[in-house]
């Protein structure tokens, strides 16, 4: 792996283990193994390699949940598959913990790409309850905008639930509940 490339790596990791604030040019050096000078040299500073390491980390979320969602299956068996896929809920979300972070949050640069994957992820899970009402899967009358913010704030809260508990249980519960929700009829009387 180029030096580059372990830097935003270990920024990555950080930025999710520690936040922004957290996160400072020693750490990242230490856990990437560069040298002294390599940040300045491959990056403008902590907040240029903090930008292209929120951006992998964005790219990522999405690429997994794109894979997920456009998947095999029917609508709701598709958002199923995105609330049950494997996780690990106890680490958090790594773009979700970003919003929480007063620093990403106040930089316009940094938290585009926060705001540009969560607009993304709410526009696909719409798109998904759109064709489960064409397909009479999902009720007429559910508003798909809504339901995708509903299964977004499921993921997120589900998260935090699981953290404060130190179980996935609270995670797993909440993930059980929206489903059953949103179950067609036949899955319901299974």
């Amino acid at each position: 792996m180029s030096t580059p490339e372990r830097l935003i790596e270990s920024t990555r990791e950080l930025l999710w283990e520690r936040g922004y604030v957290g996160t400072s040019p020693k750490a990242i050096l230490e856990r990437s193994g560069a040298g002294q000078g390599s940040m300045y040299h491959h990056f403008k500073g902590k907040p240029d390699l903090a930008l292209a390491a929120i951006r992998r980390t964005a790219q990522e979320m999405r690429a997994t949940a794109e894979g997920v969602l456009s998947g095999p299956g029917t609508p709701y068996e598709r958002v199923e598959a995105y609330l049950r896929r494997e996780r690990d809920v106890l680490r958090g979300c790594p773009v979700g913990r970003l919003t929480m972070d007063q620093d990403v949050i106040a930089d316009d640069a940094l938290r585009a790409p926060v705001d540009e994957t969560l607009d993304w992820l709410r526009a696909r899970l719409a798109q998904i309850v759109e064709e489960g009402k064409e397909r009479g899967e999902f009720a007429s009358s559910l508003d798909g905008g809504e339901i995708a913010a509903a299964v977004v704030a499921t993921v997120q809260g589900g998260y935090v639930l699981a953290r404060a508990s130190g179980s996935p249980a609270a995670f797993d519960a909440a993930v059980r509940g929206l489903l059953a929700l949103l179950a067609p009829p036949e899955v319901r009387t299974r």
